[in-house]
């Protein structure tokens, strides 16, 4: 964990504060677009937020916070309590969502799904490659950063308010857009399904807010064993291979526990994971609070 200072809260639309946290000792650990951390807050709940400030930044990391009212609290903490100068403990950065170099972008983003999108634009522009944003919300008020880019970007930023006028016509930006342009989406699920639809799947990269809806196999017992430890742990049909290591005293971190923040990764020995998270781990790493094993037995690097 960092241990940082909390600089500046700053209302940025309806219901969205934008939080500067500044390094309290050293530069902060360096970052790149796409990535996101585990903020942790005084009321002991810990949330993942994307950052979208400069990643040559090394004095501090910016982040944008959306109340829900139907939240866990987390949110809610943030926009009612917290105030500049209380010092706040974040987890190094992590990135799932990495821009891969193309010849040109197509960037779309829903409403809080600005926040990962932002730096990543902001990237390409800065590098002189062919880059359009698409950002839809509900109203202009409800789309944080919108009027500054607009503003900095010009036509490259094309904004839909959805209470007022159609949503983007996804299925026309595809046929008019560069081969060998990746797109990149982030926002509500109705609007990921739509440019998942739209885009072609090997071209098109999304980042969601919650797990997508899925049909598993019905949970089965199976063996976890750390091979550090040579401890072998029984992981219940009932439990999560988190809950059940956590139980045996294992102290994994984690935080969204639905399978889309990573914080939770282990590596994998031996055995076939059954991956169940919307990250897409590879067969040598498992996402413990949501996946679980196709063999008896996991041998897991603990």
């Amino acid at each position: 964990m960092q241990q940082t200072m909390l600089d500046r809260v700053d209302r940025v639309a309806d219901d969205v504060v934008s939080l500067v946290l500044r390094a309290t000792t050293g530069p902060l650990a360096p970052w790149e677009p796409g990535a996101h951390l585990d903020l942790a807050l005084p009321n002991r709940l810990t949330r993942q937020y994307s950052l979208c400030g400069d990643p040559a930044d090394r004095e501090s990391y910016r982040i944008a916070v959306r109340h829900e009212p139907l939240s866990r609290g987390g949110s809610e903490y943030v926009h009612l309590f917290l105030r500049p100068a209380r010092t706040l403990e974040v987890s190094l950065p992590r990135n799932h969502f990495p821009l891969v170099p193309a010849p040109e972008y197509l960037f779309l983003a829903g409403g809080i799904g600005i926040t990962p999108i932002l730096p990543m634009f902001r990237s390409a522009v800065e590098a002189g490659i062919p880059a359009t944003l698409v950002y839809a919300g509900k109203s202009a008020a409800t789309m944080p950063f919108a009027t500054d880019l607009r503003a900095a970007y010009g036509d490259r930023v094309h904004l839909f308010t959805t209470r007022d006028q159609r949503r983007p016509d996804f299925a026309a930006l595809s046929t008019g857009l560069n081969p060998r342009a990746l797109i990149y989406c982030c926002g509500p699920a109705p609007m990921l399904a739509a440019a998942e639809t739209a885009f072609p799947a090997e071209r098109i990269h999304t980042e969601r807010f919650r797990p997508a809806t899925r049909t598993f196999a019905p949970n089965t017992p199976f063996e976890a064993t750390c091979a550090r430890s040579g401890r072998t742990i029984q992981v219940a049909p009932n439990e999560s291979l988190l809950d059940a290591l956590h139980h045996a005293g294992h102290a994994i971190p984690s935080g969204c526990r639905e399978g889309i923040c990573g914080s939770c990764e282990l590596t994998v020995l031996a055995g076939t994971p059954d991956h169940r998270d919307d990250i897409g781990a590879p067969n040598d790493r498992i996402y413990a609070c949501v996946s679980r094993a196709r063999s008896p037995r996991l041998i897991l690097d603990l």
